[in-house]
């Protein structure tokens, strides 16, 4: 979630500012492209470009990036992330009043303060939805993952399957679940928290 959020909020941003409206469109474009890739097949496309990196950088291969394990699965859970983040972040900034910004200007009020002071604390509720999506969805795809060797509770639960195992996959699949569950009910109640009173 880290490097979705990274690149994700300034993509968003950057959508709804005048100068990059042109970047909207292509941005939107790309990311539902990823979005209707199945995980099975993006791990798998990732596999072969970053067996070939890490063959001809050895160092990177050092480093643990090569063509199976955690490397494919970042990259592939942050693809993933990036839609709901950028999409939430633009529909958030997007839907702040432009009187509301115009107030705030006539007060005197800087570019900058405007965002941290009046937009910002607007469109975190909706940003916050956002988050929520992502962070659901990374924790399921996550499991996923397991199939090119990036580990987790996806190992157990797959070595469950294949064992006809039930008590293995229950012990990778109920904790996962109770993540998925915590995480989304918490992120909801600071977005109710955040969720400024009419």
């Amino acid at each position: 979630l880290l490097p979705a959020l990274l690149m994700g909020v300034p993509l968003g941003m950057a959508s709804i500012r005048p100068w990059g409206r042109s970047l909207r469109g292509p941005l939107f474009a790309s990311l539902n492209i990823i979005q209707t890739v199945p995980s099975i097949a993006l791990f798998g496309l990732l596999m072969a470009p970053l067996a070939l990196l890490s063959a001809s950088v050895p160092l990177l291969a050092q480093w643990g990036i090569k063509g199976v394990g955690l490397a494919p699965a970042v990259i592939a859970l942050t693809l993933y992330s990036l839609l709901p983040i950028v999409r939430s972040t633009a529909a958030g900034l997007g839907q702040v009043p432009q009187p509301v910004i115009d107030a705030a200007l006539g007060m005197g009020l800087t570019g900058r303060q405007i965002f941290w002071k009046v937009e910002l604390p607007l469109a975190l509720p909706i940003f916050l939805a956002g988050l929520r999506v992502a962070t659901v969805q990374v924790i399921g795809l996550a499991m996923v993952a397991a199939l090119i060797g990036a580990g987790g509770f996806g190992a157990i639960m797959f070595q469950g399957l294949l064992s006809g195992a039930l008590d293995l996959v229950l012990l990778g699949v109920v904790p996962v679940v109770a993540i998925a569950v915590t995480v989304d009910a918490l992120l909801k109640a600071l977005a109710l928290l955040l969720t400024p009173e009419v």
